[in-house]
């Protein structure tokens, strides 16, 4: 004899079981702890095809009205927090269904006609990612314009360039600045790529082969804002490529996002104090009161191993899948939440650390005097104006350096006496190039570190966003 939970079951699987699932078979096969997030995107999409079963006469005007009432009556209980979410009934499809049977009766059961959970799970999901595709590409937008803030504020602050992490040659606080903005540009275009990609509708596709109802598939993706339905029946219910690549941008989004954040770390450390990072992003130590930690920009710079790990993990999981359906695809959405909680905090706690980071630029600036930063300079002026080949003035620059390290001074100090007796062609007019204003300046290739060019990158990037 089977108990009340069992009736719950056989009554939502139908009259092939005689039994219900014991505990444990319960607690692997239900999803409603995590796929309850849907509920929205669920609502959304059986108002949409109750509407379209309605408009095709497959169901009764008057029972697709009592749907649209007792689903938004549902939406109410969840999103005040009254709804009796329930694990025998697996998940938030099963939860709404048999909770909308309880507020208008009979009629609910017409609901599910000329659908499966498998176009349903899939419209709901693709619709939640789509959402986090946008919420990623703002998240992006409001990072591009604290960097772009930055970058106009440091258009001409000199700071080391790094190669190694060993300094190379001077570069611009903005154009480094503007780097980063590159790469979150690109991050974005990867979410709005993706986006164009996804925002296509299963509803409609069934359990896999389609169905034998008149539905107008074309209703219901204008309803729910997509572009068109799948054009395959097999392919709508049983891929989650759509995922893959939001976790795929994700994480390459990731990536920049923990470079960056190393980099602050690194800055704001009392080796370098290149930067410091307001009280809102830092915290203290309970031991050590002189400690100022960039805690924020470190858990940044972890959430790459978050959000890496879900995609190898939604990858493991569908690599091996035959067409169609397969419970397996439960296994896809907890990893797509996480990532997307992690990247959605870590973009916002990211815009914030850059709008309030205080920059020190007498440290930019001697950080960037150091080190021969200026070598490459005197390399090329030996090209340029005493027509030696690089490689002959790479081998005097070299030469220039070593000297400059045994006096203890940096090439600039060199007097013309000492760089003559290197080489004989250098003049007075080598020290115009050997300053890292100087260089900076003359870095006016496009793309280059001269402030000129900077700012007219900033110009273009201002336009873009407006």
């Amino acid at each position: 004899m089977t108990d009340s939970k069992d009736k719950a079951s056989n009554a939502m699987w139908g009259g092939r079981f005689a039994a219900g699932p014991d505990a444990i078979m319960e607690a692997i096969n239900a999803s409603i702890g995590f796929d309850k997030r849907l509920y929205a995107q669920d609502i959304r999409g059986s108002r949409a095809h109750a509407a379209m079963l309605a408009a095709q006469g497959i169901i009764r005007d008057s029972d697709a009205e009592a749907i649209r009432e007792g689903l938004l009556t549902v939406l109410s209980e969840i999103e005040a927090g009254n709804f009796p979410f329930r694990t025998a009934l697996e998940d938030i499809h099963m939860n709404v269904e048999a909770r909308l049977k309880e507020i208008i009766g009979e009629p609910a059961g017409r609901l599910h006609t000329a659908r499966s959970r498998n176009d349903q799970v899939a419209t709901d999901f693709r619709l939640w990612v789509r959402d986090q595709c946008d919420a990623a590409i703002a998240g992006l937008d409001a990072l591009i314009r604290a960097m772009l803030g930055q970058a106009e504020a440091g258009a001409e602050w000199v700071m080391p360039g790094f190669t190694h992490l060993q300094t190379a040659q001077p570069v611009t606080w903005g154009h480094h600045m503007m780097a980063y903005v590159e790469m979150f540009a690109r991050d974005k275009s990867r979410f709005e790529d993706a986006r164009k990609r996804m925002n296509e509708c299963p509803l409609g596709a069934a359990a896999l082969a389609g169905t034998g109802f008149a539905i107008d598939r074309f209703a219901t993706a204008a309803a729910l804002d997509f572009d068109r339905p799948m054009a395959n029946s097999l392919d709508a219910v049983s891929d989650r490529d759509f995922a893959l690549e939001f976790l795929s941008s994700s994480s390459i989004c990731a990536v920049h996002l923990s470079r960056l954040a190393e980099e602050l770390v690194i800055w704001s450390s009392a080796q370098f104090r290149f930067v410091a990072m307001s009280d809102k992003w830092s915290t203290g130590s309970s031991i050590m009161p002189q400690k100022r930690n960039p805690d924020a920009a470190e858990l940044i710079r972890a959430k790459i191993g978050r959000i890496l790990g879900a995609t190898v993990a939604l990858f493991t999981v569908m690599k091996g899948l035959p067409l169609a359906y397969s419970k397996d695809m439960q296994e896809d959405k907890e990893q797509v939440f996480d990532a997307a909680d992690n990247l959605m905090l870590a973009l916002a706690a990211m815009a914030g650390m850059i709008g309030d980071l205080t920059v020190n630029t007498d440290k930019l600036e001697a950080a960037a005097s150091g080190g021969f930063s200026t070598a490459t300079d005197l390399a090329d002026w030996l090209v340029r104006e005493a027509g030696l080949p690089f490689r002959d003035a790479h081998h005097v620059t070299g030469t220039l350096v070593a000297m400059a390290e045994a006096k203890g001074c940096d090439l600039p100090d060199l007097s013309l006496t000492d760089m003559q007796s290197v080489n004989p062609a250098i003049t007075e007019a080598i020290f115009g190039v050997l300053g890292v204003h100087n260089s900076v300046a003359s870095r006016q290739s496009y793309g280059g570190t001269a402030p000129d060019q900077v700012r007219a990158q900033i110009a273009r990037w201002k336009e873009r966003l407006a």
